[in-house]
This record gives C-alpha cells, sequence and structure tokens, in this order.
C-alpha cells in the first residue's frame, strides 16, 4: 500500500520509513511566531537556555497587535525586539510587513517538501503551495527552538475530492465553509488533509490558501494542495528556482475519502457561535448587521478586494453600517491603492487599515459591542471573537460582505453580479 503525502514527507524529514500512527523526530525548516513570541521568549529563558540551535529557520512577524494598542503590548514588542537584536534573529518583521501567514507565502519562507511549524492554529496555510506545515504551542516552540527538534505523531489522512465549476458569485470560501458544515469543526481532528480534483487545480494559489486556511476548523493538523503546474508558476515568479515537492503514492491510503460536486452550489453563511453552522445565505436573508469586515489571512488578499471593489464600485454602504477593509500585507496593500481600489472603498464609505490581525481577533480597528452583529471574512466566529461576547459573528465569501454592506443586511451577492 503506498504512502500519503503526510507520510511521505516525514518518512523523508526523519529518515525513516513511517505510517500514520507512528511517533517521528524531526528537524522543521521553519519556527514561526508573530506577537507571541514574547511568550516563547519566556519560556525559553525560563529553561535556560541562551542559544537558539538555528537563527535562520527562526522567523518572527508581529501583526496581531499592530501598532501596539496598549502599554501591554507595546512592552511585548519591546522584548520581542530586544530579543531579537541580541540573538542576532535577521527574519524579523516589525509592524507593517503583514499578517505572517499571508507573508510567509509571499516571501516563500517554506517551500513545497518542506516542514514548518507555527504558534498558530492557521499556520495549516503554507499546505496551498505543497508544504507540511502545523500550529504548536509557545512551549513547544522554545523547546524548539534550543533543540532543533519537534516530535509528531504521523497523522491519518483524509482525501478530499471537490469537482464542478464554479457558479457565478461561489468563491473558495463558499466551498470551504459548505464542506467545514458537512464534516464538522470536530469531524477531522489531527488528520492532514489533502485536497484534488478539478475545482482545486483550477483553483489559484490565493483560493488554495483559503482551503488550507480553513482546515483548521474541523481540526486538522495539517492541509495540503498536491504541488502542480500553477504552484511551481507561483514560486518561480518569485524567483525560486530551487525545491523538492513531495507528492502522495496514487495508491495511498486514506482513513476516509469525501467527495464534492460544487456545480449547483449556493453562497455559504457560518452562523454563530461556530464555524461548522453552516447555512445557504438565502436562510440568513434579511438579518441586519452593524459591521462587515472584509480583510484578514483567510479573505485579504489581492483577489478578494477585487470581487468587493466590483460590487462596491459607484454604491454607498448602508446607513448605520460600518465597512472596515483589511489588505493582508503590505504588498496587498500597496497594489490595491495602485489598482485604485481603495478609491472604491473610500468612496462607498469604508474605512481602510493597516495590514494585520486587530479586528479577527477582536483586538482593536473593529471590536463589536453589546447586541451587534457582524459579516465577516474571517475563519472563525466563537462567541466574543470580535468583541463582545454578546456579540454575534457570521462568516462569509468577501463577496457576500460586500453586498451586505450595501443593503445593511445579509445578502445574496448574486443579486450585485
Amino acid at each position: 500500500m503506498g504512502k500519503s503525502f503526510v507520510e511521505k514527507i516525514l518518512s523523508k524529514k526523519s529518515g525513516r520509513e513511517v505510517r500514520s500512527g507512528d511517533i517521528v523526530e524531526v528537524e522543521p525548516d521553519l519556527c514561526m511566531s508573530h506577537d507571541n513570541a514574547g511568550l516563547v521568549i519566556k519560556k525559553f529563558l525560563e529553561i535556560g537556555q541562551d542559544n537558539i540551535w538555528d537563527v535562520s529557520k527562526i522567523l518572527i512577524i508581529l501583526d496581531h497587535r499592530v501598532p501596539a494598542e496598549s502599554i501591554k503590548t507595546a512592552n511585548e514588542h519591546k522584548l520581542i525586539r530586544d530579543f531579537v537584536a541580541k540573538k542576532g534573529i535577521k527574519n524579523f518583521l516589525d509592524i507593517g510587513e503583514g499578517i505572517c501567514h499571508q507573508v510567509v507565502i509571499e516571501k516563500l519562507s517554506i517551500l513545497p517538501g518542506q516542514v514548518a511549524i507555527g504558534t498558530d492554529s492557521h499556520t495549516t496555510s503554507y499546505g496551498c503551495i505543497g508544504a507540511f506545515s502545523t500550529g504548536i504551542g509557545a512551549t513547544e516552540m522554545a523547546a524548539v527552538w534550543a533543540t532543533g527538534k519537534i516530535w509528531l505523531r504521523v497523522p491519518e489522512s483524509y482525501k478530499i475530492v471537490i469537482k464542478g465549476n464554479l457558479p457565478e458569485g461561489i468563491y473558495a470560501k463558499d466551498v470551504i465553509l459548505h464542506i467545514i458544515g458537512n464534516i464538522g469543526s470536530d469531524g477531522a481532528i489531527y488528520k492532514s488533509i489533502e485536497f484534488y480534483g478539478n475545482t482545486v487545480q483550477e483553483m489559484s494559489i490565493s483560493e488554495r490558501f483559503v482551503l488550507c486556511n480553513l482546515s483548521m476548523e474541523m481540526g486538522a493538523k495539517s492541509a495540503i494542495v498536491p504541488f502542480d503546474r500553477k504552484t511551481e508558476e507561483y514560486i518561480r515568479d518569485i524567483g525560486v528556482f530551487v525545491f523538492e515537492p513531495i507528492f502522495a503514492d496514487e495508491n495511498a491510503k486514506y482513513e476516509r475519502v469525501f467527495e464534492y460536486n460544487i456545480s449547483k452550489l449556493k453562497p455559504q453563511v457560518a452562523f454563530p457561535h461556530s464555524v461548522d453552522n453552516v447555512k445557504s445565505v438565502s436562510e440568513a436573508k434579511g438579518i441586519k448587521v452593524n459591521q462587515v469586515f472584509i480583510g484578514s489571512c483567510t479573505n485579504g488578499r489581492l483577489d478578494d478586494l477585487e470581487v468587493a471593489a466590483k460590487i462596491l464600485n459607484g454604491k454607498h454602504i448602508a446607513k448605520n453600517v460600518r465597512l472596515i477593509i483589511g489588505p493582508a500585507s503590505k504588498n496587498i496593500y500597496s497594489s490595491a491603492m495602485k489598482e485604485g481600489l481603495f478609491d472604491i472603498f473610500i468612496s462607498a464609505g469604508a474605512v481602510i487599515i493597516n495590514p494585520g490581525c486587530g479586528p479577527c481577533l477582536g483586538a482593536h480597528q473593529g471590536i463589536i459591542a453589546d447586541g451587534e452583529v457582524a459579516v465577516a471574512t474571517t475563519n472563525r466566529n466563537f462567541k466574543g471573537r470580535m468583541g463582545s461576547p454578546e456579540g454575534k459573528v457570521f462568516l462569509a465569501s468577501p463577496a457576500t460582505a460586500a453586498a451586505t454592506a450595501i443593503t445593511g443586511t445579509i445578502t445574496d451577492p448574486r443579486d450585485f453580479l
């Protein structure tokens, strides 16, 4: 019997043949942390360590609370900056660069066939370019900084086959929300997800990012879109020409196989307070909203902003609705500005914020109040996620979010396309 992607890559990295369920020890190619690097640093020092095993593999990006929204955060950022300078960590990106996961993919801090770990649950995103990537805790990351090793249980694998052509007004966000609604928030705990099918093959790297990013919301340990011509073109266009992709065997064994035909899929919305509480937009139609957020690592890329701008062009947001736009990185911010998207957003009544995570985690730049309702293109809608525990968050695509901002109620984007 052949091997799945995760069995292949962890066999290579561990230097021995392994199967799902085996325990392996590997040296990661990338160790990523964001603002919570302060926690990693404190744990690193607590265990009496002084030297990092390989500073070239450490990447720290400040993105969650940027610029600092409080004295506490400012002091935490200072702690990180001082440590980075003292230890000679060159891969440090201060405020303004963008959201960590987006920046990693833009700068290709990880490559196909490599292993990445990060102190953020949505580190699974890097599977969009054929890497094994997963989230870990701060204490474990401190140990990796010291030893250069991490132990993992090789996950069982799920194969998800997505077929059909995306209908008008349907996007990768709708597809993955539909899948999460079907499999459930605990339906793929510690599984490695492999995405296949003509729909996936036709998706851009940005769209594949959405699939891998949100896979964590059904419990996945990792998610992967197999390396193909689109992946290769993306990487070569950035200027990287040496990489070693890994592929699952054709006769690989999967614990479960799911097949979806999305040819007739309708816009999807995740209702409060769980990402798997997914329904068609028609079931949410007419729900009044107070705030719309279009952005985050999930849906703050240029193609997302272009879709939103197409719908908002020449229109204005509804009275008593706040529209916040958050590009996922400095590069996206610049490109959107050059394309004239900002003019459209500003004319429509939107507020454009700097690249960062602020509204998504309820830190700043768009916190909702008691009893308020938000529609967001983010990846989580748990109680209190974007502010008050008495508020409600609905998750949707950028198109659905933009249409909703115009009408003031949750709206089918196809009405504007």
